[in-house]
């Protein structure tokens, strides 16, 4: 088979974490897989991993990036058949102490670029009359965090855009979902909980670490690999009735 004859998938945030491991299952399952990233020597390594891969440099906050990239994708493979959009920032700041830049920076790359990207594919997407959407949300979203608000509340924009997306490409059989992963061990993960742990005033970072893991229901964290089993299976497998939903892969953390 040719590249176009395969799905073709683009993960945002892919070059390294559970953007690679999502790159990295999809390519597993047969997808031509593009891997989008700032982190140009991460997305390409991603590619490499994913064998015939696309590496796939970009600032998604820059102007026209969204855009951008999904034009050149479909024209470069001729088709787009899957979007993740899992490409994110997350930066702790008290809730008094709050700075413009972290708002703008959050917002920038979590909220606007999901919205704008799910547009771009969604062009796309409608004249093939097909495709697969999922983006990457968080239990944040839902939680009431006053030194994570940008980030929990970029996460409440994405869930917002997930269902006003699905709803306007359902007549074109494109199917938008979102996953909202739990405490996963990435290098984002470790570094907003150490800052957590700071401003609470803990110096025991371990202890910190198995109280937050103790909230889990399951009582242990996931990986990248774990919740990316559930992103491939919204972007492949999932009935083709499902659309406007929410998968919750938290380990009953996220429980309503």
């Amino acid at each position: 088979m040719t590249a176009t004859q395969r799905p073709v998938a683009l993960v945002t945030g892919a070059g390294s974490g559970l953007g690679r491991s999502v790159a990295v299952a999809l390519a597993r399952r047969g997808c031509v897989v593009v891997a989008a990233d700032i982190d140009e020597a991460g997305a390409t390594e991603t590619a490499s991993l994913c064998g015939d891969g696309v590496a796939m440099p970009a600032d998604l906050t820059a102007a026209g990036e969204p855009d951008g990239t999904i034009i050149a994708t479909a024209a470069r493979l001729g088709r787009l058949d899957i979007l993740v959009n899992n490409a994110g920032y997350g930066g702790i700041e008290s809730f008094f102490e709050m700075t413009p830049r972290l708002w703008d920076r959050t917002l920038a790359l979590n909220l606007r670029t999901v919205a704008l990207a799910c547009a771009a594919a969604g062009r796309i997407m409608r004249e093939q009359r097909s495709g697969r959407i999922v983006n990457v949300t968080s239990p944040a979203s839902r939680m009431a965090l006053p030194n994570y608000l940008a980030y929990a509340a970029s996460k409440a924009g994405v869930d917002s855009v997930t269902r006003a997306a699905a709803i306007a490409l359902a007549p074109f059989g494109v199917l938008v979902n979102s996953v909202a992963p739990g405490m996963m061990d990435t290098a984002m993960q470790r570094s907003t909980e150490a800052e957590l742990a700071r401003l609470d005033g803990r110096t025991d970072l371990q202890a910190f670490l198995d109280e937050r893991t103790r909230r889990v229901p399951l009582g242990r964290r996931t990986d990248c690999d774990e919740v990316a089993a559930g992103i491939v299976w919204l972007a492949l497998d999932a009935p083709p009735y499902v659309t406007a939903e929410r998968l919750n892969l938290s380990g009953g953390l996220d429980k309503d």
